[in-house]
């Protein structure tokens, strides 16, 4: 028998409001494999919380005994525990591919977004964590959230530079992945389900080929992102 599964789920003042793009990635693998898990809500002060991953950020998964973090390796364990579900790679080579994916969305793709979401995210918080953000964002960018807002032109050009390999694949297939999602889908989706769910920024027009991918994504499932409650409409 397996265990049960429980994802540690960054969450907003709403319990229901999930904006984390990591989070997302690990939903959506779930999803993939279609195994049931339980989210918790959780916020970025209630380190507590997931004091037994022996780390401080979420996603955290547990199943069983195991205090499972970092979205990558949460794909990994997924796929190897569960070898007789959809496959979240296709094959050993397509597990390499994907983790080049996943890092260029965590080291490129993710920046990126984050200047033009960012401004927009303690608005959504919770009470208690909004001092703990914006001190360590604030840290981390060099710069103020208000100054981050005056460079939404400028950060929205460097944004579509950063999308240009992505637009051209997805002008030639429907998913990165091909005809179907996969791992490839999720690492690079959580970063628009992250824009779309805390922010009222759009991170490209309605008529580029990412949108349509999105949109698709925002289906997959049986519409698990699309059914997301959204910070802002």
């Amino acid at each position: 028998m397996t265990p049960p599964l429980r994802l540690f789920d960054l969450a907003g003042a709403d319990d229901a409001v999930r904006f984390s793009p990591n989070c997302w990635r690990t939903r959506l693998a779930l999803a993939h494999k279609g195994l049931p898990v339980q989210t918790i809500a959780w916020r970025f002060t209630e380190k507590e919380a997931i004091a037994k991953s022996g780390q401080g950020k979420v996603p955290v998964l547990v199943a069983g005994d195991r205090w499972l973090c970092e979205s990558w390796d949460i794909a990994e364990y997924l796929e190897d525990t569960y070898p007789d579900r959809p496959s979240l790679f296709g094959c050993a080579q397509g597990r390499a591919s994907a983790r080049f994916v996943n890092q260029w969305a965590s080291e490129v793709l993710h920046p990126a977004v984050a200047r033009l979401v960012v401004p927009s995210i303690p608005a959504a918080l919770h009470e208690k964590d909004r001092d703990y953000f914006r001190t360590t964002r604030q840290a981390a960018f060099g710069r103020t959230f208000e100054a981050m807002a005056a460079e939404h032109d400028e950060a929205l050009e460097s944004l579509g530079r950063v999308l240009a390999p992505l637009r051209s694949v997805l002008a030639k297939q429907a998913f990165l992945a091909g005809a179907s999602p996969a791992y490839s889908d999720h690492a690079v989706f959580g970063a628009f389900q992250w824009a779309r769910v805390i922010s009222p920024v759009r991170l490209t027009g309605p008529d580029d080929p990412i949108a349509a991918w999105v949109d698709r994504m925002l289906d997959a499932y049986g519409g698990l992102a699309r059914g997301a409650k959204r910070a802002v409409s």
